[in-house]
């Protein structure tokens, strides 16, 4: 058993470089992997993710899923699919071996990892050894998932109906109008 420094970069539209290297066991599965990256970017942990094992282009390949998602028909030739019985060493196929995790699949949080060193002493636990940069807010989304969905929808809604609210939902006009219904009667109808 050795440890296995990764380099984790996150994908975002911010100019700055923010990524976090982390030492971990070559014989971790990758759900501790995972854990470690959450914590290291300060994450919740609360939305679904996938690794993909990568290549040099950084093309998307066998994924392993957070979760069981399989429904019985895995074939028994194939690796394994769920990160709490995908052991690292299992996926290291070349001395730069890269992996691509998504967080969040409605976000589409990305994060390119490689592996920058091997030979290492073996930690106990995942180990974060560097982090460069401040994780921007916006790149991880957690306000806006926050504000949206913890409050049933109500941050939707604003008071003042003559002012745009924050999520463009008064970017249009319907030609409505409360002035239209003067005049109107049930009873009529």
């Amino acid at each position: 058993m050795q440890g296995l420094k990764f380099r984790i970069l996150l994908d975002s539209e911010a100019k700055a470089e923010v990524f976090r290297d982390i030492v971990i066991s070559d014989s971790s599965d990758f759900e501790s992997f995972y854990r470690a990256i959450i914590s290291a970017f300060e994450l919740k942990g609360d939305q679904m993710a996938s690794f993909y094992v990568s290549n040099d282009s950084w093309d998307k390949g066998h994924e392993i899923n957070l979760m069981d998602m399989s429904y019985d028909d895995d074939a028994l030739d194939q690796p394994a699919n769920v990160m709490n019985k995908a052991i690292i060493k299992d996926f290291i196929a070349s001395v730069h071996q890269k992996f691509i995790l998504i967080y969040d699949f409605l976000a589409m949080q990305i994060f390119l990892i490689e592996l920058i060193e091997t030979g290492l002493p073996n930690p106990s636990n995942a180990e974060l050894v560097l982090g460069v940069g401040e994780v921007p807010k916006d790149a991880l989304n957690e306000e806006l998932g926050e504000d949206v969905f913890s409050a049933g929808g109500a941050a939707l809604v604003d008071d003042d109906d003559s002012e745009e609210d924050d999520y463009g939902l008064n970017d249009y006009d319907d030609d409505y109008n409360s002035e239209d219904l003067e005049g109107f009667s049930e009873s009529d109808y």
